[in-house]
């Protein structure tokens, strides 16, 4: 039978909009949209490139507690409020998933909270970074 795993973090919002921080059904993982929020202190960096590498790290907390980790992403959806953060939220991505590689969509949406720079959505497929992958460029 095929397991469902329901992963609370911490975030005030999960229990109040009822809402997991991973919904996970086999191996398949899917990760709300998340902020680089310290989820114990409350704080959050006003710099948008220390927002996305706390939030990384949120997630990448959240997908080890379920047996995964962030190289097993196989898409990732970025929200930032402020086209010019893009750049700098494009780095941290590209430092992040150098050599994963996985889908990825960025867009410029606004978020919930004036101070969020950033919140990143992340789908994962446990053990999908022991598996081979083959590189193929195509013109599209």
């Amino acid at each position: 039978m095929t397991e469902i795993i329901k992963l609370k973090s911490g975030s005030l919002y999960e229990d109040r909009n009822s809402y997991s921080r991973i919904f996970m059904i086999g191996d398949q993982i899917f990760v709300s949209n998340t902020a680089g929020i310290d989820y114990t202190t409350r704080e959050i960096s006003p710099d948008v490139a220390q927002q996305a590498r706390k939030a990384l790290q949120n997630i990448n907390g959240a997908l080890q507690a379920v047996g995964s980790s962030l190289a097993d992403t196989v898409r990732i959806i970025t929200h930032v409020p402020t086209s010019t953060d893009m750049p700098a939220v494009a780095a941290v991505l590209g430092e992040t998933f150098r050599n994963i590689d996985p889908a990825g969509t960025m867009v410029c949406t606004p978020l919930a909270r004036r101070e969020l720079k950033v919140e990143f959505e992340v789908t994962a497929i446990r053990g999908a970074s022991s598996l081979p992958a083959k590189y193929i460029r195509a013109s599209v």
